[in-house]
């Protein structure tokens, strides 16, 4: 029987592509070193730290994977999740933006553990450990499977979460780091296709909540399991894609067919888009930046406001255009007018912005009722072009004596391709005032320095980068 063929495409290039371009490489450094930022900013959060640590008390393993922040060594299935619900628990970390929505560096999540275990168990054997730079190549090909599979596969539109996709794409890479052969990781991506899909219904309403905050790490966490069962010799499956009436294609995605919409190799790393300035659900973000233009002019005149119109479009009409009560700072930081309205009161938007204590500001509910949100054909169109892939918000202030405020338009977030000298830097400021939360300065500055060091961090062995981050 013949192997379903895009297993054999992906397994073909986790195993076997080279990466040299040098831009991906050097976009992978700053999303590798954003991600740690971000999951530091994230132990603050009780929420998510409650999450961190073995699954049952006492099941640590000396020796094991490091959890970045802590003093946990866990084996490398649960220190994915722990890795994973840091990076993805404040949704500030990177993005893409297709048919389908993700954050591709939510697989930093096996990367890391699996690169730190199979690191320290070769120089326990007396053998060399990965390198810095193997990591930097397994991050840029699972961006690519991640974010070449949601180009023209819409999971959202069947009520399949994008999470499948961090499934498929760290069981490839989590089998490369292991050894394993291009046949294993056939196998484990099989089997992560045959554990189907996540439904989306945690991040809609009335369902909305904290289990879209460590829905990635789960992803990535069953994915090294499938990784570790396929180097222990567990059979995988042909056709788990297009078997009839029982595969995937035909169970959950109502026949259409999955396929490549262009080969594999680096294009997804070299167009991600950061989130730097703010965290908040990626189609929202230049909506924020309009408001942050704006907060200067309303700030004093915020009870004159008659009506704000909000002009976006379709893909955040269809999962953050929010009315009604929202419940939890899961709900909030994916509702556009709350991230709207908290930025024009503030002119600031932080997580902290999401807690209850800042939501019960009254202010926030009376602009929200004063919000339309009406669609552009045209932004619609350039979001999906993919020399254009914008991700325009426009934003206009009527006053109740009947006075406006300009449009203000914003189509590239500074975490755009389009805006790389504009925003990398940015990513240096907000890595280090993120690891500040959580190391003493002196500490914190050899990190940005050896992190942000190209040549120096790509051939830093994986066991003493992970030792930088231990507690």
């Amino acid at each position: 029987m013949a192997t379903d063929l895009l297993l054999k495409e992906i397994a073909a290039y986790a195993a076997d592509y080279k990466v040299e371009s040098e831009e991906a490489l050097r976009i992978a450094q700053y999303v590798l070193m954003d991600s740690i930022g971000t999951a530091m900013l994230a132990l603050r959060f009780p929420e998510c730290a409650k999450h961190i640590g073995p699954v049952v008390p006492g099941a640590v393993l000396p020796g094991g994977a490091r959890v970045p922040g802590t003093r946990y060594e866990l084996d490398p299935v649960h220190a994915a999740f722990n890795i994973g619900t840091l990076i993805r628990w404040l949704d500030y970390n990177d993005t893409w933006l297709a048919a389908e929505w993700g954050h591709p560096s939510d697989n930093l999540g096996s990367i890391l553990a699996v690169a730190d275990y199979v690191s320290r168990a070769r120089l326990a054997e007396g053998g060399t450990p990965l390198t810095m730079r193997e990591v930097l190549e397994a991050a840029v090909k699972a961006h690519e499977i991640q974010g070449v599979l949601a180009l023209n596969h819409s999971f959202n539109g069947v009520g399949l979460d994008h999470v499948l996709l961090v499934r498929i794409a760290s069981a490839a890479v989590a089998t490369a780091l292991l050894g394993g052969s291009a046949s294993e990781i056939e196998g484990a991506l099989s089997n992560a296709w045959l554990d189907g899909a996540a439904l989306r219904t945690y991040r809609h309403a009335p369902n909305t909540g904290s289990r879209k905050s460590w829905a990635a790490g789960d992803a990535t966490s069953r994915a090294v399991r499938h990784a570790l069962m396929a180097l222990n010799g567990e059979m995988g499956y042909d056709t788990p894609l297009t078997a009839e009436k029982w595969g995937f294609q035909d169970v959950l995605f109502k026949g259409q067919p999955l396929a490549l919409a262009r080969p594999l190799g680096t294009y997804v790393m070299e167009n991600v888009l950061f989130k730097i300035s703010f965290p908040a659900e990626f189609h929202a973000q230049t909506a924020v930046e309009c408001a942050f233009a704006l907060h200067e002019a309303v700030r004093g005149r915020l009870a004159d406001i008659a009506e704000v119109t909000i002009t976006t479009h379709r893909s955040a009409i269809r999962i953050i255009d929010k009315k009604g009560p929202l419940h939890n700072p899961a709900d909030r930081d994916h509702c556009l007018q709350y991230m709207v309205a908290a930025a024009l009161i503030h002119g600031t938007l932080t997580a902290e912005h999401y807690e209850d204590e800042a939501a019960a500001d009254p202010r926030i509910d009376e602009l929200r009722a004063k919000m339309t949100v009406e669609h552009d054909e045209g932004y619609s169109r350039d979001y999906l072009d993919p020399e254009k892939r914008s991700i325009a918000n426009a934003l206009r202030i009527k006053f109740k004596d009947g006075t406006e405020s300009e449009k203000i338009v914003c189509e590239y977030p500074i975490g755009h391709r389009r805006r790389r000298g504009e925003g990398l830097p940015k990513v240096i400021t907000k890595c280090e005032s993120n690891l500040l939360t959580r190391f003493p300065r002196k500490r914190t500055a050899k990190m940005i320095e050896a992190g942000f060091d190209s040549e120096r961090l790509q051939r830093m062995p994986v066991t003493a980068f992970m030792a930088m981050f231990v507690i």
